[in-house]
C-alpha cells in the first residue's frame, strides 16, 4: 500500500483546475469571467417563437460585437448601449435555454467538461476559433442586416 498522497495546494501545477473544483455560485468575479470562452454566440440576435418559446439563432450580431475578435466593444459599459444585453451570471444561468451547447456556463452547470478548444484549457485563445466554435466569419454587422427573419441560422447548436 503506498502511502497517501497529501493535496495539492489550490495555486499548485498539480491541483485541478478552479474550473472542476469550484462551484459556479463560489467562482469569484475573475473566475466567472474566465469561464467565457470568446465565441460570441450569446451576443448575436435570437428570435422567439410566440407560439413554441423556441428560440432560433440569426448570423447578426450585437452592434457591440468586434466580428474579428469576437469580443464586446465595450463590455464595461453595454447596458449604457444595449439596454436588454444580458448579464450570465450563476442565478440567471438556469433561465437562459438558448445558451448554445458549448458554452463553459452551460457546460459546467450540466455537470460536464471543458472542451480542448476551451483558452482555459487550451491556454490559448485562438483555439475557439480555429476549432470553428466562435462566431469569426460567419457573422454580419447588425448596421447590414434587414430583417432579422432572413438571417436565422441553424449552426450554433
Amino acid at each position: 500500500m503506498s502511502p497517501s498522497r497529501p493535496a495539492a495546494e489550490p495555486d499548485s501545477p498539480d491541483a485541478p483546475p478552479f474550473w472542476r473544483t469550484t462551484p459556479l455560485s463560489a467562482m469569484t468575479r475573475e473566475q466567472w469571467e474566465s469561464l467565457c470562452d470568446g465565441c460570441g454566440r450569446c451576443c448575436l440576435h435570437k428570435l422567439e417563437d410566440a407560439d413554441t418559446g423556441e428560440v432560433h439563432y440569426t448570423n447578426v450580431a450585437c452592434r457591440l460585437l468586434n466580428l474579428h475578435t469576437c469580443g464586446c466593444k465595450n463590455y464595461a459599459k453595454r447596458w449604457d448601449q444595449v439596454p436588454d444585453c444580458v448579464e450570465l451570471s450563476p442565478v440567471v444561468l438556469p433561465t437562459l435555454k438558448w445558451l448554445p451547447s458549448t458554452c463553459a456556463y452551460r457546460v459546467l452547470s450540466e455537470g460536464k467538461v471543458l472542451q480542448w478548444w476551451h483558452p482555459l484549457v487550451s491556454g490559448d485563445p485562438e483555439t475557439v476559433h480555429r476549432a470553428g466554435i466562435s462566431v469569426r466569419g460567419k457573422v454580419i454587422a447588425e448596421s447590414r442586416a434587414d430583417l432579422l427573419d432572413y438571417h436565422v441560422v441553424t449552426w450554433p447548436e
